[in-house]
């Protein structure tokens, strides 16, 4: 039996490189709003770091993180952007409402993404207490903004390469 090796295989993979009229689009709740200004300003800044250009970076706003879903498929019927980015904090409380958001957010999130094909980023913080959202969205190192620009640009890439 013989093993599997990448190095026999085509490889495809994504990669950083903003291609020059790339359309990114956020979707981002206002619920919540402290954290997610603070997610909106990462993304931003880490697109811009990979070279998108500002005015290809468009921002939607939304009540909550249960609209997220329903814009993002507006926004992907429409053909204009490479990639939705989806932003929002959702913060555990004492009742079960934080699993119905969660899980309604993230399974409408992936499904915009499987069944349109345009890379749509699950941006939501999803988070035991206001400490922690604070820790993932801080304009320091710990925001996590970056990494979800970074996950857009590498996906638009490796949609692009196969």
């Amino acid at each position: 039996m013989s093993s599997y090796s990448e190095a026999e295989a085509q490889a495809y993979s994504g990669s950083l490189k903003v291609a020059e009229n790339d359309a990114y689009v956020l979707v981002a709740s206002r619920y919540n709003d402290f954290i997610t200004r603070e997610l909106i300003d990462g993304v931003t800044n880490g697109l811009k770091f990979y070279g998108a250009s500002e005015k290809n970076i468009e921002l939607v706003r939304v009540p909550g993180a249960m609209e997220i879903p329903l814009a993002a498929k507006w926004l992907a019927a429409t053909g204009r952007y490479c990639a939705i980015i989806c932003l929002g904090s959702v913060i555990r409380g004492a009742t079960t409402h934080y699993e119905v958001v969660v899980n309604a957010c993230s399974e409408g999130v992936a499904r915009v993404g499987l069944e349109s094909g345009v890379p749509t980023i699950f941006g939501v913080l999803t988070t035991e207490n206001i400490e922690q959202a604070i820790e993932r969205s801080e304009m320091t190192l710990g925001n996590k903004g970056h990494e979800f620009a970074a996950t857009a640009i590498e996906m638009v890439a490796l949609k692009r390469s196969i």
